[in-house]
């Protein structure tokens, strides 16, 4: 394609010129439904970031979905245990593409304090992790950064990344299959 020198053209009523995945991208991080995972002290402040002095949903937020199906964004907040990291994964797996992770607080990201036989050192041992938010717990406006790292990941993903022979190795890596229908 040639270099469009109409200044008319360009810069005319109506019209706007970006790519299909800039576009699909600035639709997807303003409408993501967050599927909270919340356990321990990091879900109540998880419940603060909800509330009206931090207010979610200028971010597009607002509806939270407690069903992995119609989630694309899975925040983990707080303590998992080993006996609950199936339950993680497979809500993880019912969760359809494209999905995000964010997994708030020392305990989902590194087990905090709880170094035992019992708890998760960190749920990137069985879901991959798109952003960590450190802290024990950490404040509502960490957990605010997060989401924001969230989007402007989600804005620049191309619509193409999760069909890339890259994310499927990964999955494999976490043995997780990817059906189909849902993955090219």
């Amino acid at each position: 394609m040639g270099k469009i020198d109409d200044e008319k053209v360009i810069n005319g009523e109506g019209y706007q010129l970006t790519t299909l995945d800039k576009a699909i991208g600035l639709a997807r991080a303003n409408s993501v439904w967050p599927l909270p995972f919340a356990t321990s002290c990091c879900g109540i402040e998880f419940m603060a970031t909800m509330g009206s002095a931090y207010d979610m949903s200028r971010f597009g937020m607002e509806r939270l979905s407690f069903s992995p199906r119609q989630a694309d964004l899975l925040i983990v907040a707080g303590t998992i245990s080993k006996k609950l990291g199936p339950v993680l994964k497979q809500v993880y797996e019912q969760m359809a593409e494209p999905k995000w992770v964010l997994s708030v607080g020392a305990c989902a990201s590194s087990g905090g304090i709880f170094d035992t036989y019992s708890v998760l050192q960190g749920i990137d041992r069985i879901i991959p992790v798109d952003v960590y938010v450190p802290g024990c717990p950490p404040r509502p406006e960490q957990i605010i950064d997060g989401v924001m790292n969230i989007h402007k990941l989600v804005k620049k993903e191309s619509i193409r990344r999760r069909y890339s022979a890259e994310y499927k190795d990964l999955m494999k890596e976490y043995k997780i299959e990817l059906k189909e229908d849902n993955v090219k």
